[in-house]
């Protein structure tokens, strides 16, 4: 069911199952967590969206896209965001909880 929380429609996980496949429901939750991380990792360099850019070559316009969910990146931009943050990317099997 969608409850109204705060002003925003907040669904809940019987809601979402009637709207998406597991797949698109773990996809989309792979995609937060990695846009979270990269938030976090930027934060803790005491980073602005602008020094990110100055530091990777992507624009701030496209780092600001990519923290909102609003774009899908290339790997190539995803990797030239990690380096100056001092992260890469590990695979891991879903079902394994990874700690940052």
């Amino acid at each position: 069911m969608a409850k109204n929380q705060n002003g925003f429609t907040v669904w809940d996980e019987e809601f979402e199952k009637q709207f998406y496949t597991e797949e698109e429901i773990e996809e989309n939750a792979l995609q937060a967590r990695l846009i979270g991380e990269l938030i976090a990792a930027r934060e803790e360099n005491g980073m602005t969206q602008r020094d990110l850019e100055k530091a990777s070559g992507v624009t701030q316009s496209a780092i600001a896209r990519l923290e909102k969910g609003a774009s899908s990146p290339t790997l190539d931009t995803v990797f030239k965001v990690l380096v100056p943050l001092g992260k890469t990317l590990k695979i891991v099997p879903i079902n394994q909880k990874v700690r940052v």
